[in-house]
């Protein structure tokens, strides 16, 4: 069993935590800036398991926080997509089987119904080993973005004013059905061969008749990309709910990132605001920014119900939802973050990893999610911040 421990001195130390490794200033200087999308050696594992004093802290924070009812509703969802048989396709990874995941999401809806936080914490510490991501460099430091759902007006069809398509995911793109990764596009001939670049696909029109819907911004669609899904009030009325289905599998390029190394805006203050700002003042300049980045990303309508829709399928939930590289983390888990908020404020909470993101890859990158409409966009747009990452599972 685990020592008992007073709120005052797991807060303390999870303070002391976060000084080490999320406060600006206390790192030293690097040569080069941290590489946080270093994909993982050959061989290595994204994920090692937590003893020791860290491990009873995460414990004890994730006993404080499991009935919280946004939890306890991002948990249920979770573990309805863990009861689909065709979940069972994405493991095992990192060692994790689909019956020890689903297990360990089961478990922790039964903890979560003690009323008495001592008794969910010994549970929790009897039952379950702690895992972390071993971040972008093996020290476990993870940078964590954020992302939101946007509301814009929208045309069914082209119009004057609306101009710049979504467009449907096209039949001839190909993905593992284990993993989802995009493996390419399918030609005639039965070879499946990388999908064309956004430049391509742009300046070659492949994908006309694919257009799901029109929005009157340049900027405004590639948000919506990046962000992965949209609500949008269309102009004949009635809403429409689009969401993620697959990318062209190229590499993400931010054009935040561009735009700080073109000298345009300062890396301590740029935000999805300020950028919008850049290009409302440079417009000549927008799609030049926006071919750089090769990623293309393809929608589907979703309904209300299910609105907004990570890429496992369902609604996630502000700040209980993560979006993570899926193709070395397992889906669906029980996650504890640990990282700062813009302001400087400290986040340490439990969530659910059940999505991911354009620009998420390797295990030294993770997204929160905010929620929906403008307050959303500026807290994710201001969101960067170093931390750890921790999953929970049961023990074998």
């Amino acid at each position: 069993m685990m020592p008992m421990k007073t709120l005052l001195i797991d807060r303390w130390a999870w303070g002391l935590l976060l000084v080490a490794l999320c406060l600006p200033g206390c790192r030293k200087p690097e040569v080069e800036p941290p590489d946080y999308a270093r994909p993982l050696p050959p061989g290595a594992s994204a994920l090692r398991e937590v003893d020791g004093t860290w491990r009873d802290q995460i414990i004890e924070e994730a006993a404080s926080q499991m009935t919280d009812a946004a939890f306890v509703k991002a948990l249920g969802r979770s573990y309805d997509w863990f009861r689909i048989e065709s979940t069972k396709q994405h493991f095992p990874i990192e060692g994790v089987t689909h019956a020890r995941a689903r297990a360990s999401v089961e478990k922790l809806m039964e903890i979560a119904e003690a009323t008495d936080a001592r008794v969910r914490a010994d549970r929790l510490d009897a039952l379950f080993n702690v895992y972390e991501s071993v971040g972008y460099d093996g020290s476990g430091i993870v940078l964590f973005t954020g992302y939101y759902s946007p509301e814009y007006t929208a045309s069914k069809t082209r119009t004057g004013k609306f101009q710049y398509p979504l467009y449907a995911r096209p039949a001839d793109l190909v993905s593992d059905p284990a993993t989802g990764a995009i493996l390419g596009q399918q030609q005639s001939s039965g070879q499946v061969t990388p999908y064309p670049t956004r430049q391509q696909i742009e300046s070659g029109n492949l994908l006309a008749g694919q257009e799901l819907v029109y929005l009157p911004s340049r900027l405004d669609a590639y948000s919506i990309e990046v962000n992965g899904s949209a609500k949008l009030q269309l102009t004949t009325g009635g809403t429409m709910y689009v969401g993620y289905s697959g990318t062209n599998g190229r590499d993400y390029t931010s054009i935040g990132r561009l735009l700080v190394a073109d000298g345009v805006l300062d890396p301590n203050t740029v935000t999805m605001p300020s950028i919008r700002q850049y290009f409302q003042q440079n417009p000549r300049k927008l799609d030049d920014y926006i071919r750089q980045n090769q990623r293309f990303v393809f929608f589907e309508e979703y309904p209300a119900t299910d609105w907004p829709a990570g890429s496992l399928g369902f609604r996630v939930t502000p700040r209980r939802s993560l979006a993570t590289d899926k193709r070395i983390f397992p889906r669906g888990g029980v996650v504890l973050v640990s990282t700062t908020l813009p302001g400087g404020q400290d986040f340490r909470q439990l969530m659910l990893d059940q999505d991911t993101g354009g620009a998420i890859r390797a295990p030294g990158r993770a997204d929160l999610y905010f929620g929906i409409g403008p307050t959303a966009e500026r807290l994710s747009g201001a969101q960067a911040a170093e931390g750890r990452l921790f999953y929970l599972f049961l023990k074998q």
